[in-house]
């Protein structure tokens, strides 16, 4: 048997429900409010006007007990509610791994996006369910709810892989997502 400087967990099952976009056991649950988002929208006054007008929930993610921590293999579920911002879609904040490694989200409900970049290049993969998304090691990520119902995926990513999201405010993601009359659309990030 090989040394670990943490040993993993034991093994268990988790009863994944796609039908309710649920993990069972449960691990922690993150709420994101538009207050969390400060700094994403293009139109900072849009945002602030609703933070005030009651900080609506953006987003919740529902992760698996598997820890963050090297060599494990954590799963969770995130449901994008619909809605925009001064016609800017809801989103998840974005990030980056600072330890590069690759990860893989899976559509379960309603339509969404994976807009990706490396800080050049900008790709954006339309999700719906049952729709399998391959994030390379390098490159930023950010899920993003086009259409007209809550939009969940399946995450599943290397423990050990961390979160910078300040990297996305420092460096944007290539791309912004507004809503159209007939669907969305793929803006300049500095527009």
């Amino acid at each position: 048997m090989p040394d670990f400087a943490t040993p993993p967990i034991s093994p268990f099952a988790i009863r994944f429900d796609a039908e309710a976009a649920t993990l069972s056991p449960e691990g922690p649950t993150l709420e994101r409010r538009m207050s969390d988002l400060e700094g994403l929208f293009a139109d900072h006054d849009a945002w602030q006007a609703a933070v005030a007008d009651g900080d609506p929930v953006v987003y919740r993610v529902q992760s698996s007990p598997v820890p963050e921590a090297d060599r494990e293999l954590p799963q969770s579920i995130t449901t994008i509610e619909r809605g925009t911002t001064a016609g800017e879609c809801w989103m998840t904040k974005g990030h980056q791994h600072p330890n590069h490694q690759g990860e893989i989200y899976l559509a379960l409900h309603g339509t969404g996006g994976l807009l990706m970049f490396d800080g050049d290049r900008v790709e954006w993969l339309d999700m719906t369910p049952g729709t399998i998304g391959y994030i390379p090691p390098g490159w930023a990520h950010r899920s993003v709810n086009v259409g007209d119902e809550p939009y969940s995926f399946l995450a599943v990513y290397p423990g050990g892989a961390g979160h910078d999201y300040g990297w996305v405010l420092e460096h944007g993601m290539g791309n912004r997502i507004h809503r159209t009359g007939d669907g969305f659309a793929l803006r300049p990030y500095s527009a």
